[in-house]
């Protein structure tokens, strides 16, 4: 027998979920009969479409059995079970990135997260929430070696080779077997086993059978016989395939919590299917909650693919676009292959046409929880408005349909607005939709660069997603209002200059001093239509990238290291009492102090950083001590 080390981040997961997590401990054996579900999910497919695979007799089943004497409970699969390796990477890593940083968070928050721990693909951790000792005895399909698995969930595991020892073991499958607690005793009883696989499993695809002792009493009540009895206890049908008029709201929700291992209501779930030319049945959920690696470059689909109920893949990121990866479910086709390949899914026709309609389905549903239920749209845009803006970016066919879907903040409150509603409080004579981005909403609600903007009673929209500047400018315009960036040169071309062409005129020298005394620093120095009470602002060439793409692209790397840095352009206020004081001076330091101090200071507005800090508190103090 030999001891390994569990990883550290199934360390950290297991002390959670014995000291912290799951207030719900029944939800234990709902993760245990999954699993066991897709152990045989997995022999299906290969009996199906592997020669090596063929000649294995794949008779699919869950066996329960339990000890009240013993205190045990025992889950048994005839799947694919797990070889040396298997269980090494199963069972004692748990491999995914942000695994570690996901911990911790959960650390941190306690049980306000304890929803995703599932979505980890672990849940037989959850077996110690009430078993002291677990034991996984198996043997995988077309090997000769039986292999037991077992641990008190503390630091370590044992693994040994005990062939020899169970010679008798089936030819494949396994079988878990959860030594529990003393406060956990309930679980070693039929009525509850009843009880959690009705409510959680009932759907599971393969039946579940229990095995339990029937007792037969005399007269005076003494035990006259006892007679070992085995039950079907599931109704072990796709609740996919059946009609929806036959299928509870319940059954549905419950049916997501084994299909995605969450413990949360989903948001919303879409069943359909889909008859003439191509037959398929779907069946998606979108989460109350988004999935803790939706951001992650390895993030798990969470779509099953089925051929006539024959499951195929759950690896495929191509079942739907990757800006729909957060949602959940089937896909269930009555025309492909069953021995199709992963290399020819990316490229069949049939699944294309699926998806395609799929897609459309989806977002149609988004569209009417929009329209019919605002507050539980609000609920879905909080966890899903940036995927929908990646689509925006990714989607063009159903781009249209995306920009009524996205929301923005706004300058007008504090709560989201559709494109269509920003479009409709409109003054009549605006031709545009403006926004601002930047990285710090705070920063850009004060930014001075609105305030003719507010002066007018023009709306703006503000973005400070990183992404929103690349997907707006992708898309240019909604109906036929263009996009116009409010820190952006060509945006005050919709203003008609305060100032009369007398005043410009003779500021002129002004701005040619402040060109002279910031030399390179800027691209321009202009007299701005924008500003009303702050004297200065910067934006940005119509053809320049903005800071924020500047910063974007140099992290990303790529050669753009040594891009030449973006110049921004000054916009000064001529009706502005420091500007107004330049005119009357020809004091080439205080032209200079005055013109920095009024670049730097339009910088930090933007949340810019400084090329010289202790060089613009040199000019600002310089500037103080003046009488």
């Amino acid at each position: 027998m030999a001891k390994h080390q569990f990883q550290t981040e199934v360390n950290q997961l297991l002390t959670l979920i014995i000291h912290s997590l799951y207030s719900n401990k029944d939800i234990f054996l709902r993760e245990i009969v999954s699993n066991a579900s897709d152990a045989l999910d997995k022999l299906k497919f290969l009996t199906l479409s592997d020669e090596a695979y063929k000649e294995i007799e794949f008779d699919p089943r869950i066996d329960i059995s339990f000890d009240e004497k013993e205190k045990t409970l025992t889950v048994a699969d005839t799947g694919i079970g797990m070889d040396e390796k298997d269980l090494e990477n199963n069972l004692g890593t748990i491999a995914r990135s942000g695994t570690k940083s996901f911990l911790e968070k959960l650390s941190s928050e306690a049980k306000a997260d304890s929803n995703l721990i599932g979505q980890f693909g672990v849940g037989f951790y959850s077996a110690f929430m009430v078993a002291s000792k677990v034991e996984v005895l198996t043997r995988k399909a077309g090997t000769p070696d039986v292999w037991l698995w077992s641990s008190d969930g503390t630091n370590s595991y044992d693994l040994e080779n005990v062939t020899e020892k169970e010679k008798d073991f089936m030819p494949h499958g396994s079988v878990i077997k959860m030594y529990l607690n003393k406060d956990d005793s309930v679980y070693a009883s039929r009525w509850k086993i009843e009880e959690l696989i009705k409510l959680y499993s009932d759907h599971i695809t393969f039946p579940v059978y229990l095995h339990y002792e029937k007792n037969e009493y005399d007269d005076k009540g003494n035990v006259k016989s006892t007679e070992n009895k085995v039950e079907k206890i599931n109704t072990a049908t796709a609740l996919w395939q059946k009609p929806k008029s036959e299928i509870k709201p319940e059954d549905y929700k419950e049916f997501y919590k084994t299909l995605s291992h969450d413990t949360e209501d989903p948001l919303l779930y879409i069943h359909t299917k889909a008859e003439g030319t191509q037959e398929y049945i779907t069946l998606f959920y979108v989460p109350a909650k988004a999935p803790f690696d939706m951001y992650h470059a390895d993030y798990k689909s969470g779509v099953k693919l089925y051929v006539k109920r024959v499951f195929i893949t759950d690896d495929d990121k191509e079942l739907l676009p990757v800006y729909l990866r957060f949602v959940r479910g089937i896909i269930d086709s009555s025309d492909l292959p069953l021995n199709v390949s992963r290399e020819i899914l990316q490229q069949n026709r049939i699944l294309a046409s699926i998806k395609s309609a799929s897609v459309k389905k989806i977002l149609g549903e988004f569209a009417n929880l929009a329209k019919n239920d605002k507050d539980k749209y609000l609920s879905f845009i909080k966890e899903y408005n940036r995927p929908l803006k990646e689509g925006l970016y990714s989607d063009f066919a159903n781009r249209d349909t995306l920009l009524e879907l996205v929301r923005f903040k706004t300058t007008k409150d504090n709560s989201l607005t559709s494109l269509a509603e920003y479009v409709e409080r409109m003054p009549s004579d605006q031709k545009s939709i403006y926004y601002i981005t930047g990285e710090d909403e705070k920063t850009l609600r004060s930014s001075p660069l609105l305030e003719a903007y507010k002066a007018k009673n023009i709306e703006v929209l503000i973005m400070d997603d990183e992404i929103d500047e690349i997907v707006i400018s992708s898309v240019g315009n909604y109906k036929e209002y263009p996009f116009k960036a409010v820190n952006r040169s060509g945006a005050d071309e919709d203003f008609k200059p305060e100032e009369n062409k007398e005043k410009e005129e003779a500021f002129k020298p002004v701005v040619e001093k402040i060109k002279k005394a910031l030399g390179d620093k800027v691209k321009d120095v202009r007299i701005s239509k924008r500003l009303s009470d702050s004297p200065s602002c910067i934006v940005i060439d119509e053809n320049d990238p903005s800071f924020q793409m500047e910063k974007m692209m140099r992290a990303m790397g790529g050669g753009m290291g040594n891009m030449p840095s973006v110049k921004p352009i000054l916009e000064v206020n001529a009706s502005h009492p420091i500007l107004e004081g330049l005119q009357s001076t020809e004091d080439e330091t205080l032209i200079e102090d005055i013109s920095v101090v009024l670049l730097d200071q339009a910088l930090l507005m933007e949340k810019s950083e400084l090329e010289d800090p202790s060089d613009f508190v040199k000019r600002l103090n310089r500037l103080l001590s003046k009488k």
